[in-house]
């Protein structure tokens, strides 16, 4: 097994990494920009190697840079989390090409099923239903709206080299497409390093339905269930669970089936995920297979009783899967809300800033995976997720409750959050009825204000703190200046601004 691994990443997804890594007995090292210089996943780290200025096309998508901090430090491997180069099989090809272990997928098998259109043209190939559209990238405004006027519209852009709602648009008619396509590609091209876009016909309210999968390099391969993931905005997840309340037991064993077949076709090793876009009357369509570990892998964690991580790293140490599909269970329900500093009366549009007072949820079956602390400045230059709050309990009414408990409990100040919005789509009759579908948001909270005023003590202890003239919080690696810095949020009480 490994003795030291490079996470090529940053926030609260390295810091996951890391804590399994530390478990494992691994040691770890981190990189970084000029804006994450205090990150707390720099300080979870045993090393940390600056990778420069805050564009990431300087730092964490600068492959050069992150070989060579991977090679100074003494790294064996490379996990690569999510977003950035995580999809990307230069990459991967570079680091092993290096002498390192790549903790994901072969650059083969990336190139593969990480493009969207490769990936789309080997599912048809292989009688997999794929949702009708391109199965070639185009950038030609001509040929993209011959192609948009053949299907219908409305129609949907996306971008070949990543997932995660970047690079994603809508598009209702023939007069918007030259727009479109040019924002699509431009933050395709930003957060993927890769312009490269195309068309698919847009499917009405479908349900976002994704299987987790593993293999090893024995040939073994296992699904670990599915996660419903329909609860978006701006076509990212904000809200995922599992089992989805969609699928009886015949439904779940054939996607599963077609999940295991997709990875099969491609000889698939390490932890990926295919995703599905399931209709109202049951059909499913292959939407993509993402080839890293998911945000919300947490859900499948929860339910199942293993860590996700740690079965990257062994297979990627050369271990088989210990467990066959007949072995594997799950137990209750999960759910996952992510936590942004954005701003949901402005389109979700992130809100950086500093935090001048985190304090995390607690109490059984809840789980809070983040990066931040009280005086963190979040950076303008990233995407603006802060953490992620996964709760568990034994059925989706209690997990349900539960969520909205640690909701409640989840205080971050200083910047604006969707946590009031979040409780608001969980409260609803319609979430608690498991009516849940891509255009939930748009059609049940499209006019969604706050109801809350605030809270009165909390704007007297800003106003006191701003008076105490303390602007020095001490780094969450400074633990004797933690221990003797304190402000008016230590001692407020209870109280919480989304109530």
């Amino acid at each position: 097994m490994f003795s030291k691994i490079l996470v090529a990443n940053r926030g609260e997804i390295a810091v996951r990494v890391m804590r399994t890594a530390k478990e494992m007995g691994i040691r770890t090292v981190a990189v970084y920009s000029d804006a994450d210089r205090e990150s707390l996943h720099v300080f979870t780290a045993d090393e940390a190697v600056f990778l420069g200025e805050s564009d990431p096309a300087a730092s964490y998508l600068n492959i050069d840079k992150i070989i060579g901090a991977a090679l100074q430090t003494g790294a064996e491997a490379v996990h690569p989390g999510y977003g950035f180069l995580a999809e990307n099989p230069v990459f991967a090809d570079r680091v092993t090409s290096e002498g390192l272990v790549f903790i994901g997928p072969s650059a083969k098998v990336m190139a593969a099923l990480g493009n969207k259109t490769t990936a789309r043209r080997t599912m048809a190939q292989s009688g997999v239903p794929i949702i009708p559209g391109m199965v070639d990238t185009e950038v030609d405004l001509v040929r993209l709206n011959q192609v948009a006027e053949a299907m219908g519209y409305p129609v949907l852009l996306k971008a070949a080299a990543g997932g995660g709602g970047k690079g994603m648009r809508i598009v209702d008619s023939p007069a918007a497409l030259a727009e479109a396509a040019q924002a699509a590609a431009g933050e395709a091209l930003t957060a993927f390093g890769d312009s490269s876009i195309y068309l698919e016909k847009y499917l009405d309210r479908p349900r976002h339905v994704e299987f987790q999968i593993l293999g090893d390099s024995y040939g073994n391969l296992v699904h670990l269930f599915e996660r419903e993931c329909s609860i978006q905005r701006r076509h990212q997840k904000i809200i995922e669970e599992t089992p989805s309340t969609a699928l009886d037991s015949e439904l779940r064993d054939r996607m599963g089936a077609a999940a295991i077949a997709v990875a099969r076709a491609a000889g698939y090793v390490n932890a990926g995920t295919v995703e599905f876009l399931l209709d109202r009357n049951g059909k499913f369509y292959f939407l993509e297979v993402n080839t890293r570990l998911q945000v919300e892998h947490p859900v499948t964690e929860m339910i199942t009783g293993l860590d996700l991580v740690r079965r990257q790293v062994e297979i990627a140490g050369g271990l088989p899967l210990p467990f066959s599909q007949g072995d594997l269970s799950r137990r209750g329900h999960s759910i996952e809300c992510r936590i942004y500093a954005e701003d949901p009366e402005a389109d979700f549009m992130p809100a950086p800033g500093r935090i001048l007072f985190a304090r995390s949820p607690e109490g059984p079956g809840v789980r809070f995976d983040h990066g931040i602390y009280t005086g963190f400045d979040v950076p303008v230059h990233y995407d603006p997720i802060l953490g992620k709050l996964v709760v568990w309990a034994e059925d989706r009414s209690g997990a349900i409750a539960r969520m909205i408990r640690a909701l409640q409990e989840c205080v971050i100040l200083g910047v604006k959050t969707q946590i009031e919005f979040l409780l608001d789509v969980l409260s609803s009759d319609a979430f608690k009825a498991g009516e849940t579908h891509t255009c939930f948001i748009d059609d049940h909270f499209a006019q969604w204000q706050p109801h809350s005023t605030g809270d009165e003590s909390a704007v007297l202890g800003y106003v006191a703190w701003e008076m105490t003239g303390q602007r020095n919080v001490p780094s969450p690696g400074d633990v004797s200046a933690m221990a003797d810095w304190t402000s008016p949020w230590h001692t407020l009480g209870a109280w919480d601004l989304a109530r």
